[in-house]
């Protein structure tokens, strides 16, 4: 539902709340006034524009969480859940902190009871409001990137990953390489496969954590342990007995040789890494919106680095170049180029038709 339809729904002391709060010049008694005057003041472009301007990071970053939810109602825990994630707070001694946060969005107008009797007890945010908000964070954010020359040379891998994959699987199928006793390939095979995938990375050194980022994260530089635990998802291959071997379906697939669609490599990387950047589908959009031409990689991170969560020992900063950034140019989602000003980034078109809204909610 919209907006309108929502303030009907609303209860008057909802609506008296709401627009006393904006400080509406109307009948307090009458809720058709009260809803005319609501919507005239949450329908403005510069009145969007001037809360956004005026709210702190924890609301912005609890607003675009209810942006790219996808679903249409929460209950009061989904919400006190969202906002203690927007505060980037583990202390559960603050839950009051989260339930007036919560409360602000409802007085505020964002927030509304269902309707019907299964959804009184839930809440929903208008699909108007949320579609203008998108709009107007839009245009904050983009405030905030700088454009970049265009770079003499860059970097695109196109859909090397897709190819890579069947090359991955045709190097395990050949040799059947050995795993140590962590379950993870012996430095020879790893090197081995480096060598016959047409983008090879430096292995990983010892020492270090490395874990939120999927289990072969632990073992082998991002792009191929992207490649190696998609191939265990679609249970291609096996680790049994120290050896890593091809499935039935893995030799099916191989056999097949047709190469895995780009998208779903793209849908399991959001999955996968979700559970250290809880936003990564909002990151991804908004690097898409503000990335439509050269940009600085620099200022990029200023734009929508408020939005990443210190994971452990990696800030926002190394989280959005090494895990985002890098990771949409091997989804051949990004160019990576370097101009006089520093390294800067471009969406391919295949990047922007991946980071629609609808695709990335599905």
């Amino acid at each position: 539902m919209n907006l309108a339809d929502m303030l009907t729904y609303a209860d008057i002391g909802q609506l008296t709340a709401i627009a006393g709060r904006y400080q509406c010049q109307c009948k307090q008694n009458s809720k058709h006034d009260l809803i005319q005057s609501i919507l005239v003041t949450l329908g403005s472009r510069d009145f969007l524009e001037s809360y956004i301007e005026g709210s702190s990071p924890e609301e912005l970053r609890f607003l675009n969480t209810l942006l790219f939810d996808g679903r249409s109602h929460f209950s009061l825990e989904d919400l006190l859940a969202a906002a203690r994630q927007a505060s980037f707070d583990a202390s559960p001694d603050k839950q009051g902190n989260y339930r007036e946060l919560v409360s602000r969005f409802k007085n505020g107008g964002w927030l509304f009871n269902g309707a019907s009797q299964q959804t009184r007890y839930l809440y929903q945010m208008p699909g108007d409001l949320k579609a203008r908000f998108r709009e107007a964070l839009g245009r904050h954010i983009l405030e905030r990137v700088d454009g970049s020359p265009e770079p003499e040379g860059y970097r695109s891998e196109g859909e090397l990953l897709e190819s890579d994959l069947l090359l991955f699987l045709r190097y395990i199928g050949e040799n059947e390489p050995e795993l140590n006793q962590e379950g993870a390939l012996y430095k020879r095979y790893q090197q081995g496969l480096m060598n016959a995938l047409h983008i090879p990375e430096p292995l990983l050194s010892k020492g270090g954590w490395r874990f939120g980022y999927g289990r072969a994260g632990e073992h082998y530089p991002p792009r191929l342990a992207l490649l190696y635990d998609y191939a265990r998802h679609r249970h291609w291959i096996s680790e049994a007995g120290f050896r890593l071997r091809l499935t039935a379906a893995g030799v099916a697939m191989l056999e097949a040789g047709k190469c895995e669609d780009l998208l779903q490599l793209f849908s399991f990387w959001l999955r996968l890494y979700k559970g250290a950047i809880p936003n990564l589908p909002s990151l991804v959009y908004w690097i898409s919106t503000s990335a439509d031409r050269w940009v600085s990689v620099s200022s990029l991170v200023r734009g929508v680095g408020w939005l990443v969560k210190p994971f452990y020992y990696d800030d926002a900063t190394s989280i959005m170049e090494g895990r985002v950034l890098r990771m949409m140019v091997h989804l051949g989602m990004l160019r990576l180029g370097e101009s006089s000003e520093g390294p800067a980034v471009m969406m391919t078109s295949w990047g922007t038709q991946a980071a629609a809204p609808k695709k990335l909610l599905q």
